[in-house]
């Protein structure tokens, strides 16, 4: 059982088209292009309109250490073809469902862009594809990329692409290529633009949300790490309208900047959401990504169903508070907007809600109770209580 995609295990750059000019000879053709400030040129053409292959291919040889770095079983996570090939039959899989996401991470990149720390946003690509494939029982099997750049600056790149391959392993999925295109006039200046693309699997009988989903069942939030990859363009304005420069500690974390405290990585879930989910325990879960509680829950519960949450039970990052009173947010904007301290919602029958609870805490993360679910025919699915506690504007 052999997957092959056909996508470009990382290309640089796109090949221009040829156009025949002047034919020197029978055999020879020369490429051209036209520049605002020189003559049409021969050789050097493309390198003079601002692509420069020679940089491209030195990136594509910096990362070839890091992506094989996340071979995995069923792909070796070699670059330099032009199609991916991953094994389901070796990787164990007897009758597999494929689920595919995509994502990005947002404006965020801002942030790494302006204060040039550029090593974590490769992990939030990661993690925003994976998360979404985890949710829906699946493990991430393969990992691609596209970087674009006015202008490729490559030990930038190699920082960000080390991040994905870090994200890639923290997930367990293989970085088996990618498109890195340089396109000079589509960005300003050093701006880049990032999106990911992964495949996983999971066994038929396995795909998430059960279908079994009830009144009583138990709603587990496990902990983010901070606002993660969703409504940077809020918090970036709020930290205009503060005057704070992303160099200036943060007011909500005074031992870390701005850039760094901001830049804290989107947790990935799936190592130990995969061990809950092998113990057939888990019925549904939820990413909260843009849309918040509100908006996600919502979308793995079946008809006539709800969920009551208390957000006095968990204790969100302080970054929140700051941005419900910076912003003067309100807490009904605030849980549609930010994940609020929850970046992966678990639904299990109360029975098992604990063994759930200490899967997820003995493999490094912060799980516990903080809801149930309850009938519901409202158009409000998500009843979301005390939270003028928590986010006081």
């Amino acid at each position: 059982m052999l997957l092959t995609l056909y996508t470009s295990p990382r290309s640089f750059p796109r090949k221009p088209k040829r156009f025949s000019w002047k034919r020197e000879s029978p055999d020879q053709i020369l490429e051209v292009s036209i520049s605002s400030n020189s003559a049409i040129s021969g050789r050097g053409a493309y390198a003079a309109s601002g692509v420069d292959i020679d940089a491209g291919n030195a990136l594509v040889d910096a990362i070839k250490p890091l992506a094989k770095a996340t071979a995995r079983k069923g792909a070796d996570a070699g670059l330099g073809g032009f199609g991916a090939l991953f094994d389901l039959k070796a990787a164990g899989f007897r009758d597999p469902i494929l689920v595919s996401t995509t994502d990005g991470v947002g404006t965020k990149l801002k942030i790494a862009i302006e204060s040039g720390l550029h090593d974590t946003v490769g992990i939030d690509l990661v993690a925003m594809c994976v998360n979404d494939l985890i949710v829906q029982g699946a493990e991430p099997l393969l990992f691609l990329d596209y970087f674009a750049t006015g202008k490729l600056d490559v030990a930038e790149a190699k920082r960000v692409i080390a991040g994905i391959a870090e994200g890639c392993k923290r997930a367990g999925c293989a970085l088996v290529g990618g498109e890195t295109a340089e396109m000079p006039g589509m960005y300003h200046g050093g701006d880049y633009d990032l999106a990911g693309f992964s495949v996983g699997a999971v066994e038929r009988d396995k795909v998430l949300p059960r279908k079994d989903i009830a009144p009583g069942d138990v709603v587990i939030g496990v902990a983010s790490s901070g606002v993660h990859s969703n409504g940077f363009s809020l918090v970036r304005k709020i930290a205009e309208k503060e005057k704070l420069a992303y160099g200036d500690h943060a007011p909500f974390d005074p031992s870390k900047s701005m850039a760094a405290a901001l830049l804290e990585p989107t947790r990935i879930y799936v190592k130990p959401a995969l061990k809950a989910i092998a113990g057939g325990a888990v019925k549904g879960m939820a990413h909260i990504t843009g849309g918040g509680l509100l908006e996600n829950i919502p979308r793995v519960l079946p008809e006539g169903a709800g969920v009551r949450i208390d957000a006095t039970s968990w204790t969100a990052p302080p970054v929140f508070r700051w941005l419900a009173r910076a912003g003067n947010i309100d807490a009904q904007e605030m849980a549609r907007t930010f994940n609020c301290g929850i970046g992966l919602v678990v639904i299990t029958a109360a029975a098992d809600a604990d063994a759930v609870v200490k899967i997820f805490n003995d493999n490094g993360e912060n799980a516990l109770r903080i809801g149930a679910v309850e009938a519901n025919t409202s158009a409000h699915r998500v009843a979301l209580e005390n939270t003028g506690k928590v986010w006081p504007c």
